[in-house]
């Protein structure tokens, strides 16, 4: 994880500080979430507006104790370019209405991957093709999985253009 964290200069947090959630059951092993509640709110808001709008794949990781710029990362997948720019949208919408204002938005001219910084929680909302030749997943698969309300959660691995699965953990996804 060093090596993730060198990257996108993050530094590691003090164990317990003033953070506290839920243990995730999280295959054998648990994991303890350790980022803030309002930080997991906002992830359950926002991939349950991206379920709504039908991305797919969607995950969040708890990288409080990875990172001091934020507490989760929240990956999506849309099948195009509009429906990337639809997901975006109605995140922004809903996360509005609970009260949360975006600091930063980037990629929106292209529209193949949009990320949202709302400081405790950042969002990438990418094209399918980004999602698979970036795969986020592999940086932060050592962070803990943040449990995302049902359906939102539920599905099989993220897919590429061929069809052929991508290892590691995933969202709701086509099977």
């Amino acid at each position: 994880m060093s090596a993730a964290r060198d990257i996108l200069g993050g530094m590691p947090r003090r164990a317990g500080a003033g953070r506290g959630g839920p243990d995730v059951d999280e295959g054998e092993r648990a994991a303890h979430v350790t980022a803030t509640a309002r930080a997991v709110e906002l992830a359950g808001i926002a991939a349950e507006a991206a379920a709504e709008k039908l991305a797919s794949d969607i995950i969040a990781y708890d990288v409080s104790e990875q990172l001091v710029i934020t507490d989760v990362f929240l990956l999506c997948s849309a099948s195009n370019d509009r429906q990337v720019r639809a997901v975006v949208d109605e995140i922004e919408e809903r996360l509005r209405r609970a009260g949360a204002r975006p600091a930063r938005r980037e990629g929106e001219r292209e529209g193949r991957w949009v990320l949202l910084d709302y400081l405790d929680v950042v969002i990438h909302v990418q094209n399918a093709d980004e999602r698979v030749y970036y795969a986020l997943e592999r940086l932060w698969k050592d962070c803990p999985q943040i449990p995302l309300p049902e359906p939102v959660g539920v599905g099989g691995p993220v897919r590429g253009t061929d069809g052929q699965g991508m290892a590691g953990p995933a969202g709701r996804g086509p099977r």
